[in-house]
């Protein structure tokens, strides 16, 4: 089995792809296991993965990244796009905002990478895939909606909300959204030789910048809102890369 590129659904997203249909593949890689579903778009064969599992079961600091950056080379992936909740540490990007990111900041410490046995040093003077950014942006204004461009994602370990002070930190920074996931998904595949980009999903202002405390559910409830839009934006911007137009 081989595919054009991959969709990686985060939260609230994954469950959208489910629905899309496709035949269940497993694709076994040195790292674990690879689940996803195959599907047909336009004669483009792309594959969906849930980030979070399905049920959103897996924690962020869980997720394979190895396995999935291993997998997708194993099927031939070109370029892989990806959602994000985040939350926004500018007030001009509220709940619903939509931002390809084009940098980041890694706070995590995972030391994610596909190569502890040998020694291999990756440029990263351009974090996320140029051509995904600006698929992401054109597909969006096809579909009268707006993806600003650019932005700088702030990875933290997580599943832990972060602190006011941690914010405000990030802020002075210069970052723009802060999540769990992005950062380590951007290596892993950058490491694997496969364009990624990542389609993040405001769903909330982060500490001290919200006047409520944090939640999950509000996280959720955004989903409920955007994450239709989020989908057909991202799945016309991977016929779009597949075709090699963007």
């Amino acid at each position: 089995m081989q595919v054009d590129g991959a969709i990686i659904g985060g939260t609230g997203i994954g469950e959208r792809l489910a629905q899309l249909g496709g035949t269940v593949f497993r694709t076994p890689t040195p790292d674990g296991l690879l689940r996803g579903r195959l599907i047909q778009l336009d004669g483009v064969n792309i594959a969906l993965v849930s980030r979070h599992l399905t049920g959103h079961k897996l924690p962020p600091h869980r997720v394979n990244f190895r396995a999935m950056a291993l997998g997708l080379r194993s099927l031939g992936a070109r370029f892989c796009l990806a959602t994000a909740a985040v939350g926004s540490l500018d007030e001009a990007f509220g709940p619903g905002s939509l931002i390809a990111c084009s940098d980041w900041i890694d706070v995590t410490a995972r030391n994610i990478t596909l190569y502890d046995q040998s020694v291999v040093h990756r440029d990263f003077s351009y974090p996320f895939s140029e051509f995904g950014r600006r698929a992401l942006v054109r597909c969006a204004e096809a579909q009268n909606a707006v993806v600003r461009d650019g932005g700088v994602y702030v990875c933290v370990n997580g599943p832990r909300y972060e602190t006011p002070h941690e914010i405000q930190m990030f802020r002075q920074w210069g970052g723009t959204v802060v999540g769990m996931t992005a950062v380590s998904e951007a290596i892993a595949m950058r490491e694997a030789e496969i364009e990624y980009a990542c389609l993040t999903i405001v769903t909330n202002y982060a500490s001290g910048i919200s006047t409520t405390p944090l939640s999950h559910q509000e996280v959720v409830d955004e989903m409920e809102r955007t994450g239709d839009r989020a989908v057909n934006i991202i799945v016309a911007a991977a016929q779009l890369l597949a075709g090699g137009t963007a």
